[in-house]
């Protein structure tokens, strides 16, 4: 198709913001050619034309970490007193949870939150799974959600040893059989890719460590958290002797492809370590308040040359939230406004995501509006009443864009909803299952909860 009558906003090495004369042309799920719309249209005169209607158009957001599996958290009780520590959070509402799901529980989490993703213009997203008492096909049920809905993702399963060796032996089988599922290449998975998953150091036995590298094909990196909380750092230093940095890389855990989540409590020599390694670490500043675990070094470990990624943890998938906190959460936690720049919270959220995601997907191009690029992109129905300009455009998005503004959603040239109609998925029947399954769930979690506290 031809996409005209918008405002391009290309990102890409050099922002630019093209004006309404210029469109582009997608071919095979990418974008083949750009240039004046007029010229356009009389090249290809038989082409299908998509109108903007004067919107910004611009490349997808990406969320480099999240958790499907705990959609049905929300509004959720935790029998008892409220947790005081993070280890507590996780014993008293995640642990519990995700062994309350069974296999249409994984599937309609999922569905929830792509859902919510297309809705809030979240085109890729590098999922984190769990589901101790469903493992076995569990990928290929969050997976055929994915693409059912049409989005773009990378997907793995949180291999621990809190629910005993003989589950986490699943949990490794379970990456394995995906992964080698994913190498097939099969075209029906062409928008999908793998991890191999690992919960963290605080729950991963030596012996679950050296499994997992054991098993782990080449070129695949693993997902893990690492140092989100300080009980993780003191399990590790308990265990080995090492901080949580070192630990996992003494098991070859860290490598280019690899994505560890939070770093909140890490000392220089692990910062070093990270940046030498090329492993990427994803900042989810929602996430961390609400578990009150502290701040990561964010700038710090960008000027030493670690590669920071934007993810969201689980909370919902409007992005442009995410950089909203990011932006705030590190002025007021050094009291001084100079903190995390709009071009800082930028050069994670687009730049470095575009990175990631282009690595995993075969050195495509995403992110970005330019010719060869994967034909991911929102329309966003934003009328700014100040210059918007490209050296301007990351505080146009912190302080007057809104996640309510994206009107069309496309993933590799396929519409996935347009003026704010979702075309691949039936929101109203997700709802209305989902709402049936989270009861039995609640009630699943209710019953588990009060087994672990005999």
């Amino acid at each position: 198709m031809l996409i005209i009558n918008g405002k391009i906003v290309t990102w890409g090495a050099n922002p630019k913001i093209l004006e309404e004369s210029w469109g582009f042309l997608i071919r095979d799920g990418v974008i083949k050619k750009i240039a004046p719309q007029a010229e356009l249209i009389q090249e290809f005169p038989g082409e299908a034309v998509l109108d903007a209607e004067n919107q910004y158009i611009m490349p997808g957001n990406i969320c480099a970490h999240t958790h499907f599996y705990g959609a049905f958290s929300r509004g959720l009780g935790i029998p008892g007193d409220a947790p005081a520590t993070f280890r507590q959070i996780l014993e008293k509402l995640w642990w519990h949870l995700d062994k309350a799901l069974d296999q249409d529980g994984v599937r309609y989490s999922a569905l929830v939150c792509l859902v919510d993703a297309i809705k809030h213009g979240t085109t890729t997203l590098i999922d984190h799974h769990a589901s101790p008492n469903a493992i076995e096909g569990s990928l290929d049920i969050v997976a055929e959600a994915v693409n059912t809905a049409g989005l773009r993702a990378s997907l793995c399963y949180e291999v621990t040893d809190r629910d005993g060796m003989e589950k986490a032996e699943q949990g490794l089988q379970e990456n394995l059989r995906f992964i080698k599922r994913i190498q097939r290449r099969e075209p029906a998975d062409a928008q999908l890719r793998t991890h191999f998953g690992l919960h963290a150091s605080l729950t991963l036995s030596d012996e679950t460590l050296a499994r997992a590298h054991e098993l782990c094909p080449e070129g695949i990196g693993f997902h893990i958290h690492a140092a989100e909380g300080m009980e993780d750092q003191e399990d590790s230093l308990k265990q080995s002797g090492l901080r949580v940095i070192h630990r996992l890389d003494r098991f070859g855990i860290l490598k280019p492809e690899t994505i560890l989540a939070h770093g909140i409590h890490l000392d220089e020599s692990e910062i070093d370590r990270l940046a030498e390694s090329k492993a990427w670490l994803t900042h989810q500043p929602r996430s961390n308040m609400n578990n009150a675990v502290g701040v990561a070094p964010v700038e710090h470990m960008l000027e030493r040359g670690v590669r920071m990624a934007l993810g969201n943890d689980g909370f919902s998938n409007a992005m442009w939230v995410e950089w909203k906190e990011a932006y705030l959460l590190h002025k007021i936690t050094h009291r001084d406004p100079r903190r995390m720049g709009g071009y800082t919270v930028m050069e994670m959220a687009v730049k470095n995501n575009a990175a990631l995601i282009s690595e995993i997907f075969d050195d495509l191009p995403v992110g970005e509006i330019s010719e060869g690029a994967a034909a991911d992109l929102i329309f966003v129905d934003y009328k700014p009443f100040t210059p918007l300009t490209p050296d301007n455009l990351p505080w146009h998005i912190l302080f007057g864009f809104h996640e309510s503004m994206v009107t069309t959603t496309m993933v590799a040239g396929r519409l996935l909803m347009h003026q704010r109609k979702l075309l691949t998925l039936d929101e109203d029947e997700i709802m209305s299952k989902a709402m049936e399954i989270s009861k039995q769930t609640w009630h699943d979690f209710a019953t588990i909860a009060k087994e672990d506290n005999r």
